[in-house]
């Protein structure tokens, strides 16, 4: 398992004492969101295979990050430089971000950079990267099968998200923090 070391990444704002609270909130929103996820992916292609994990992937995804956005006071989601649904697409200094963590990996392929910035909106966001893991290549890595490959077209005509090797950053879990 990857290092994950913490980087709080300013865009607009000096660090406040008590943003390691905020860190620890959000890393446990980012890790409940993979959680989550990945079990309901996991049970899918058990019982039905990985055609059926990307109809799962396509509405679980934003049903299970909009369940733990409303329960915290947050905007819990996954962005990316190449992506899958169009709607996570990085906005602003979030694409700085995802550009500093590609680069940060290509230097050390063990980190797992996260931030903390408050962005020039004001908004407080968390992202942390996700390395692409062995269990993802199936429906993100180079060899996709054709019949995958059509249940992605399918679900996802625009779809940019494939050609990841292992250890690449496949995207970012995103908490964008709303006032209290």
């Amino acid at each position: 398992m990857k290092a994950l070391i913490p980087i709080v990444f300013l865009l607009s704002t000096p660090v406040l004492a008590d943003d390691q609270q905020r860190i620890e909130q959000s890393r446990h929103l980012a890790m409940e969101l993979q959680q989550q996820l990945s079990s309901e992916l996991m049970a899918a292609m058990k019982a039905q295979g990985l055609v059926h994990a990307i109809s799962v992937c396509n509405e679980r995804a934003p049903d299970i990050a909009e369940g733990l956005s409303k329960s915290n006071n947050a905007v819990v989601g996954r962005t990316a430089l190449r992506v899958r649904n169009p709607n996570n697409a990085p906005m602003g200094e979030q694409k700085a971000v995802m550009d500093y963590f590609q680069a940060r990996m290509a230097k050390d392929p063990n980190t797992v950079p996260e931030v903390l910035f408050t962005a020039s909106n004001g908004e407080q966001h968390y992202m942390r990267a996700i390395p692409m893991q062995p269990q993802c290549a199936a429906c993100h890595g180079s060899n996709i099968t054709p019949d995958v490959r059509n249940a992605i077209a399918q679900k996802y005509p625009n779809d940019q998200a494939t050609g990841f090797e292992v250890g690449d950053l496949r995207g970012s879990f995103l908490i964008r923090w709303l006032e209290e």
